[in-house]
């Protein structure tokens, strides 16, 4: 049986007000975000069979699965914070690494490093942050941890700059240096678990915890050092579909 697991991610940034939290269920799925590598479109992919659908290499369009045509989405260069707005187009078949098909006017106009095209996607809401609520019992972590077939939920802050994009920060290390994360949990003991059945039951070696805060424990495999390890593992772990696991770099 294939695994989905669901981990609502409880991130809680402390500039917010409770008033403004919100706890995020499936049904809020458009609220999405997803830390990635983005596939640059070219006619030779297309040509073998690698996406299977066309894009104009001018348009500001992308391939994403997980959200519906005509999605505004805003897209980040990671590496240099560089964004724009752009529109998700119809469904097309691509390689599940990848966590969306980009034209080369978006890669063009994002400065995007072919070897490390490092993206975050993500939808764009009248409200500019998504807040899940803190109060989660330990027992509700231990039930998502154990349970199974379920979907992951990432949930990011999203904050709409105000400055002009124009004005692009430092550009952040460029060195190669990856982790594959399946979840943040405000508990070690859900961490714990999670790790365990995904070691013992799933054949997965060499998972890690990590505590990111007081209260926020992540579970990755890694680091990566270069874009063809980072992926074969990616694909072994898509055999047992992981819904909205991300990329992280160090």
């Amino acid at each position: 049986m294939k695994l989905k697991i669901i981990i609502f991610l409880a991130i809680i940034l402390t500039s917010c007000e409770t008033t403004n939290k919100k706890v995020i269920t499936n049904k809020d799925f458009k609220n999405y975000s997803n830390d990635g590598f983005a596939l640059i479109f070219n006619n030779d992919i297309f040509k073998k069979r690698i996406v299977s659908k066309k894009i104009d290499q001018r348009s500001l369009i992308i391939f994403n699965n997980k959200l519906k045509k005509d999605t505004d989405i805003k897209i980040t260069n990671l590496l240099n914070e560089k964004y724009l707005i752009a529109k998700v187009g119809k469904n097309s078949k691509y390689p599940i690494f990848y966590n969306s098909v980009i034209s080369e006017r978006i890669a063009t106009e994002l400065d995007i490093d072919p070897d490390q095209p490092y993206v975050r996607v993500e939808t764009i809401n009248s409200n500019n942050t998504f807040v899940a609520n803190k109060a989660k019992t330990f027992d509700e972590e231990k039930k998502v941890a154990n349970k199974a077939p379920v979907d992951s939920i990432s949930i990011q802050n999203i904050s709409l700059e105000k400055n002009n994009n124009t004005k692009v920060k430092k550009a952040k290390n460029t060195k190669f240096e990856f982790i594959i994360k399946f979840a943040d949990l405000f508990f070690e003991e859900s961490a714990i678990t999670l790790k365990k059945r995904l070691e013992d039951e799933y054949n997965l070696k060499d998972i890690n915890i990590k505590k990111m805060s007081k209260n926020l424990y992540r579970v990755y495999k890694g680091p990566f050092y270069n874009l063809g390890s980072i992926k074969n593992v990616y694909n072994e772990i898509s055999d047992i579909n992981f819904e909205n696991i991300e990329l992280i770099k160090l």
